[in-house]
């Protein structure tokens, strides 16, 4: 059961890392044709900024889920690492506990915050619902819960093959 628990999270991260990065990609081509059209065609277009705050609202909170998962997240050590061990393991199950309230909290009012959204337009876009530009909240709730929850269980998943490239890098330099 853990190693299917753990194979299923390694998907669910490798699934993270490609929404995130196609995102990026996504807005890293829609900013410069937004200001191809607007200074050099002279016919500036709607779409291009709202799409791309759409784009970095999901790859911040579906990223930040990996990040979570790869140990990259910012941290304020200064404290913890001067505690005495038994002291430090405690305040890393508390820090834990308390990430996953704020993960229950993300995924609660976050889809709250979907459904009351929901019949409502944007108006730059009007072919979406607001609704749906919230949605990145609670799916990012969601899945850094399941990783949350899993480094409680498991401990931590950092240096697993899916989420250290950079092993696998050496490994292969090694053949």
């Amino acid at each position: 059961m853990k190693n299917l628990f753990l194979r299923v999270n390694d998907r669910l991260y490798s699934s993270c890392i490609w929404i995130a990065g196609l995102a990026v990609l996504a807005m890293s081509l829609i900013i410069p044709w937004g200001i191809f059209a607007r200074y050099v065609l002279g016919t500036g277009s709607s779409w291009p900024e709202p799409v791309a705050i759409l784009l970095m609202v999901l790859f911040t909170f579906v990223g930040a889920a990996a990040s979570y998962r790869a140990g990259a997240h910012m941290a304020v050590a200064m404290v913890t690492d001067r505690l005495p061990a038994p002291t430090r393991r405690s305040v890393a199950v508390l820090v834990q506990l308390l990430m996953v309230v704020v993960c229950i909290f993300m995924t609660w009012y976050g889809t709250q915050l979907c459904i009351t959204t929901w019949n409502q337009y944007m108006a730059s876009l009007p072919a979406v619902r607001v609704g749906m530009s919230y949605a990145p909240i609670p799916v990012g709730g969601v899945l850094t819960l399941i990783f949350v929850l899993e480094k409680l269980m498991l401990g931590d998943q950092s240096n697993r093959k899916v989420v250290r490239f950079d092993l696998v890098e050496e490994s292969e330099g090694a053949v």
